[in-house]
Protein backbone atom coordinates (compact mmCIF):
# COMPACT_ATOMS: atom_id res chain seq x y z
CA UNK A 1 0.00 0.00 0.00
CA UNK A 2 2.96 2.41 1.15
CA UNK A 3 4.41 1.99 -2.76
CA UNK A 4 0.95 3.01 -4.15
CA UNK A 5 1.68 6.48 -3.03
CA UNK A 6 2.93 8.52 -5.75
CA UNK A 7 2.34 12.09 -4.48
CA UNK A 8 5.44 14.09 -5.16
CA UNK A 9 6.71 11.59 -7.40
CA UNK A 10 8.03 13.50 -10.98
CA UNK A 11 7.89 11.81 -14.48
CA UNK A 12 10.60 13.53 -16.85
CA UNK A 13 9.00 14.09 -20.57
CA UNK A 14 8.76 16.12 -23.11
CA UNK A 15 5.07 16.18 -23.44
CA UNK A 16 3.03 19.84 -23.99
CA UNK A 17 2.01 19.50 -20.25
CA UNK A 18 6.05 19.45 -19.16
CA UNK A 19 7.40 22.27 -21.33
CA UNK A 20 4.15 24.45 -19.92
CA UNK A 21 5.64 27.36 -17.56
CA UNK A 22 4.79 26.09 -13.76
CA UNK A 23 3.21 29.01 -13.01
CA UNK A 24 1.32 28.10 -16.00
CA UNK A 25 0.06 24.67 -14.74
CA UNK A 26 -0.02 26.00 -11.40
CA UNK A 27 -3.22 29.04 -12.29
CA UNK A 28 -4.87 25.74 -14.27
CA UNK A 29 -4.74 23.72 -11.20
CA UNK A 30 -6.06 26.36 -9.53
CA UNK A 31 -8.87 27.22 -12.40
CA UNK A 32 -9.86 23.08 -12.42
CA UNK A 33 -10.80 23.13 -8.71
CA UNK A 34 -12.30 26.07 -8.74
CA UNK A 35 -14.67 24.74 -11.70
CA UNK A 36 -15.29 21.42 -10.06
CA UNK A 37 -15.97 22.85 -7.00
CA UNK A 38 -18.68 25.15 -8.60
CA UNK A 39 -19.89 21.87 -11.05
CA UNK A 40 -23.79 21.34 -10.06
CA UNK A 41 -24.62 18.74 -12.27
CA UNK A 42 -23.78 16.08 -14.76
CA UNK A 43 -23.09 18.06 -17.70
CA UNK A 44 -20.61 20.49 -15.73
CA UNK A 45 -19.01 17.40 -14.43
CA UNK A 46 -18.34 15.85 -17.64
CA UNK A 47 -16.95 18.70 -19.19
CA UNK A 48 -14.24 19.05 -16.32
CA UNK A 49 -14.02 15.45 -16.45
CA UNK A 50 -13.11 15.80 -20.25
CA UNK A 51 -10.75 18.10 -19.79
CA UNK A 52 -8.92 15.99 -17.19
CA UNK A 53 -8.61 13.67 -19.36
CA UNK A 54 -7.62 15.42 -22.57
CA UNK A 55 -4.64 17.02 -19.88
CA UNK A 56 -3.81 13.26 -18.96
CA UNK A 57 -3.74 11.79 -22.82
CA UNK A 58 -1.54 14.72 -23.80
CA UNK A 59 0.79 14.83 -20.39
CA UNK A 60 1.65 10.83 -21.84
CA UNK A 61 1.47 10.17 -17.97
CA UNK A 62 0.61 6.26 -17.55
CA UNK A 63 -3.21 5.75 -16.19
CA UNK A 64 -1.88 2.77 -14.51
CA UNK A 65 0.51 5.21 -12.04
CA UNK A 66 -2.70 7.97 -11.44
CA UNK A 67 -4.92 4.79 -10.66
CA UNK A 68 -2.02 3.42 -8.75
CA UNK A 69 -2.09 6.68 -6.26
CA UNK A 70 -5.56 6.21 -5.88
CA UNK A 71 -5.89 3.02 -4.07
CA UNK A 72 -4.52 4.38 -0.33
CA UNK A 73 -7.76 6.92 -0.95
CA UNK A 74 -10.15 3.94 -0.97
CA UNK A 75 -11.00 4.46 2.75
CA UNK A 76 -11.62 8.08 2.54
CA UNK A 77 -13.66 7.40 -0.52
CA UNK A 78 -15.51 5.20 1.26
CA UNK A 79 -16.20 7.07 4.56
CA UNK A 80 -17.19 10.05 2.76
CA UNK A 81 -19.80 8.19 0.45
CA UNK A 82 -21.35 6.92 3.72
CA UNK A 83 -21.89 9.93 5.33
CA UNK A 84 -22.91 11.96 2.14
CA UNK A 85 -25.42 8.81 1.51
CA UNK A 86 -26.84 8.74 5.08
CA UNK A 87 -27.04 12.69 6.10
CA UNK A 88 -28.46 13.73 2.60
CA UNK A 89 -32.16 14.82 3.54
CA UNK A 90 -34.90 14.23 0.28
CA UNK A 91 -37.92 14.35 -0.52
CA UNK A 92 -37.43 11.34 -2.67
CA UNK A 93 -37.16 7.77 -0.17
CA UNK A 94 -35.49 5.05 -1.16
CA UNK A 95 -35.06 2.98 2.09
CA UNK A 96 -35.17 3.93 5.77
CA UNK A 97 -34.47 1.27 8.83
CA UNK A 98 -33.52 2.19 12.39
CA UNK A 99 -34.03 6.16 11.91
CA UNK A 100 -31.71 6.52 9.14
CA UNK A 101 -33.28 7.54 5.31
CA UNK A 102 -31.61 7.07 1.93
CA UNK A 103 -32.99 9.20 -0.40
CA UNK A 104 -31.45 9.70 -4.39
CA UNK A 105 -30.30 13.13 -3.18
CA UNK A 106 -28.21 11.23 -0.72
CA UNK A 107 -26.99 8.85 -3.41
CA UNK A 108 -26.09 11.86 -5.72
CA UNK A 109 -24.64 13.66 -3.88
CA UNK A 110 -21.85 10.81 -2.44
CA UNK A 111 -21.36 10.04 -6.27
CA UNK A 112 -20.70 13.67 -6.34
CA UNK A 113 -18.30 13.83 -3.83
CA UNK A 114 -16.70 10.47 -4.89
CA UNK A 115 -16.31 11.95 -8.10
CA UNK A 116 -14.83 15.39 -6.65
CA UNK A 117 -11.98 13.82 -4.42
CA UNK A 118 -11.13 11.15 -7.22
CA UNK A 119 -10.64 14.29 -10.18
CA UNK A 120 -8.97 16.56 -7.47
CA UNK A 121 -6.32 14.50 -6.45
CA UNK A 122 -5.99 13.17 -10.41
CA UNK A 123 -5.46 16.97 -11.18
CA UNK A 124 -3.11 17.39 -8.18
CA UNK A 125 -0.96 14.55 -9.22
CA UNK A 126 -1.19 15.49 -12.90
CA UNK A 127 1.07 19.01 -11.67
CA UNK A 128 3.56 16.80 -9.33
CA UNK A 129 4.26 14.19 -12.55
CA UNK A 130 4.92 16.98 -14.78
CA UNK A 131 6.50 19.21 -12.77
CA UNK A 132 9.84 18.91 -11.16
CA UNK A 133 10.57 20.04 -7.57
CA UNK A 134 12.79 23.28 -8.75
CA UNK A 135 10.87 24.56 -11.40
CA UNK A 136 7.61 23.67 -9.27
CA UNK A 137 9.62 26.19 -5.89
CA UNK A 138 10.32 28.70 -9.10
CA UNK A 139 6.72 29.36 -10.37
CA UNK A 140 4.96 29.40 -6.45
CA UNK A 141 8.00 32.09 -5.96
CA UNK A 142 6.98 34.08 -9.14
CA UNK A 143 3.47 33.89 -8.49
CA UNK A 144 3.14 35.18 -4.96
CA UNK A 145 6.14 37.66 -5.33
CA UNK A 146 3.82 40.33 -5.21
CA UNK A 147 3.54 39.39 -1.60
CA UNK A 148 7.11 41.18 -0.99
CA UNK A 149 6.10 43.95 -0.61
CA UNK A 150 4.64 43.51 2.51
CA UNK A 151 7.73 41.31 3.89
CA UNK A 152 6.35 37.98 3.23
CA UNK A 153 8.75 35.45 3.18
CA UNK A 154 8.15 34.29 -0.50
CA UNK A 155 10.54 32.26 -1.13
CA UNK A 156 10.87 30.64 2.46
CA UNK A 157 7.49 29.49 1.88
CA UNK A 158 7.82 27.82 -1.62
CA UNK A 159 11.11 26.01 -0.85
CA UNK A 160 9.46 24.43 2.18
CA UNK A 161 6.40 23.70 0.57
CA UNK A 162 8.39 21.91 -2.20
CA UNK A 163 10.76 19.91 0.07
CA UNK A 164 7.88 18.86 2.03
CA UNK A 165 6.69 17.23 -1.27
CA UNK A 166 10.29 16.06 -2.34
CA UNK A 167 10.59 14.25 1.08
CA UNK A 168 7.16 12.21 0.55
CA UNK A 169 8.52 9.52 -1.14
CA UNK A 170 11.37 9.48 0.54
CA UNK A 171 9.94 8.99 3.68
CA UNK A 172 7.50 6.16 2.64
CA UNK A 173 10.49 4.47 1.12
CA UNK A 174 11.95 4.92 4.71
CA UNK A 175 8.51 3.55 6.65
CA UNK A 176 9.06 0.78 4.22
CA UNK A 177 12.42 -0.20 4.82
CA UNK A 178 11.90 -0.03 8.48
CA UNK A 179 8.79 -2.16 8.55
CA UNK A 180 10.86 -4.60 6.39
CA UNK A 181 13.54 -4.67 9.17
CA UNK A 182 10.52 -5.36 12.14
CA UNK A 183 9.42 -7.66 10.43
CA UNK A 184 12.17 -9.62 10.02
CA UNK A 185 12.94 -9.58 14.00
CA UNK A 186 9.39 -11.20 14.33
CA UNK A 187 6.86 -8.11 14.64
CA UNK A 188 3.40 -8.58 13.85
CA UNK A 189 1.66 -5.34 12.13
CA UNK A 190 -1.53 -7.13 10.83
CA UNK A 191 -2.96 -9.01 13.41
CA UNK A 192 -4.98 -7.97 16.94
CA UNK A 193 -7.25 -5.31 16.99
CA UNK A 194 -7.23 -1.46 16.44
CA UNK A 195 -5.45 -0.47 19.64
CA UNK A 196 -3.44 -3.69 19.36
CA UNK A 197 -2.26 -2.54 15.50
CA UNK A 198 -1.86 1.34 17.07
CA UNK A 199 0.68 0.14 19.73
CA UNK A 200 2.78 -2.10 16.84
CA UNK A 201 3.11 1.05 15.30
CA UNK A 202 5.77 2.52 17.75
CA UNK A 203 8.51 0.47 16.61
CA UNK A 204 7.97 2.31 13.07
CA UNK A 205 7.14 6.16 14.11
CA UNK A 206 10.22 6.43 16.66
CA UNK A 207 13.29 5.39 14.11
CA UNK A 208 11.01 7.28 11.04
CA UNK A 209 11.51 10.59 13.28
CA UNK A 210 15.06 10.46 14.09
CA UNK A 211 15.88 9.18 10.56
CA UNK A 212 13.58 12.42 9.19
CA UNK A 213 15.12 14.77 11.71
CA UNK A 214 18.69 13.35 10.36
CA UNK A 215 17.44 13.70 7.05
CA UNK A 216 16.36 17.21 7.69
CA UNK A 217 19.92 18.08 9.47
CA UNK A 218 22.01 16.50 6.62
CA UNK A 219 19.90 18.90 4.05
CA UNK A 220 20.50 21.98 6.39
CA UNK A 221 24.22 20.94 6.56
CA UNK A 222 24.49 20.76 2.64
CA UNK A 223 22.36 24.27 2.05
CA UNK A 224 24.93 25.79 4.28
CA UNK A 225 28.05 24.34 3.09
CA UNK A 226 26.93 25.82 -0.59
CA UNK A 227 26.14 29.06 1.05
CA UNK A 228 22.43 29.58 0.71
CA UNK A 229 21.01 32.41 2.12
CA UNK A 230 17.60 32.89 1.26
CA UNK A 231 16.27 34.17 -1.81
CA UNK A 232 17.91 37.83 -1.57
CA UNK A 233 20.03 37.94 -4.45
CA UNK A 234 19.58 34.55 -6.37
CA UNK A 235 19.46 33.86 -9.96
CA UNK A 236 17.84 31.28 -11.69
CA UNK A 237 20.01 28.83 -13.58
CA UNK A 238 16.77 28.57 -16.34
CA UNK A 239 14.30 31.67 -15.97
CA UNK A 240 10.77 31.37 -16.41
CA UNK A 241 9.71 33.01 -19.86
CA UNK A 242 6.18 32.49 -21.28
CA UNK A 243 5.87 30.72 -24.40
CA UNK A 244 2.75 30.39 -26.71
CA UNK A 245 2.08 27.07 -25.73
CA UNK A 246 1.24 28.54 -22.49
CA UNK A 247 -1.09 31.69 -24.21
CA UNK A 248 -3.07 28.89 -25.55
CA UNK A 249 -3.10 26.99 -22.56
CA UNK A 250 -4.75 30.01 -20.69
CA UNK A 251 -7.10 30.40 -23.91
CA UNK A 252 -8.09 26.92 -23.47
CA UNK A 253 -9.01 26.54 -19.98
CA UNK A 254 -11.01 29.81 -20.05
CA UNK A 255 -13.25 28.28 -22.93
Amino acid sequence: MLKDITLGQYFPGKSVVHLLDPRTKLIILVGYIVALFTAANWISYGVVFAFLVFCIAISRIPVKAILRGMKPLVMILIFTGILNLFFTEGQNMIVSFWGISITWEGVERALFMMIRILMLISGTFLLTYTTSPIELTDGIERLLAPLNKIRFPVHELAMMMTIALRFIPTLIDEIDRIMSAQKARGADFDSGNLIQKAKSLIPILVPLFVSAFRRANDLAMAMEARCYNGGDGRTKMKPLHYAQRDYIAYVTVIV
